[in-house]
């Protein structure tokens, strides 16, 4: 397959050399070639597969967990600062 190396590279804005371009050329039609081979596969008795592992997501309910109040007050103690009943972090966004 015959493919246009410098509408290609001018997509891509790359500058090329004259050898640059007859190497890409050569190496993108092989490459093509190479995918066009696929069309040669019979594929009629072939089922479509959108999953080959067999995994399904995992999905949980969101739920909270209730700290007791030792338990909060631990944790509140060991944070760098506190503000609220709350850790105060950096903001994420601004």
């Amino acid at each position: 397959m015959k493919i246009n190396v410098e509408h290609v590279a001018k997509l891509a804005r790359l500058g090329l050399t004259e050898q640059e371009k007859d190497k890409f050329a050569k190496d993108l039609s092989a490459i093509l070639d190479f995918i066009g081979k696929l069309s040669e596969v019979d594929v009629d008795k072939i089922e479509p597969t959108a999953q080959v592992t067999g995994l399904s997501n995992a999905w949980r309910v969101d739920e909270s967990i209730k700290r007791e109040a030792p338990s909060r007050k631990k944790i509140l103690d060991n944070a760098p600062e506190v503000k609220g009943g709350y850790i105060k972090v950096k903001a994420v966004f601004e």
